[in-house]
């Protein structure tokens, strides 16, 4: 196999792959969405590592 095959063939699977995922998922609704960055909102973490910070 040359090198451009295996990239092609790569390149294939990725789209394919994410024409998949696009296919069987429903659309986003960005107002039920938590924010990307909640800097200075007041709001706590609650589903990331940064939640399991250890207490005071």
């Amino acid at each position: 196999m040359t090198r451009r095959l295996v990239v092609l063939l790569l390149a294939a699977a990725g789209i394919g792959l994410l024409a998949l995922d696009l296919a069987g998922s429903r659309p986003l609704n960005p107002f039920t969405a938590p924010p990307a960055l909640a800097l200075g909102s007041g709001q706590a973490a609650g589903g990331a590592h940064c939640s399991a910070a250890p207490g005071r």
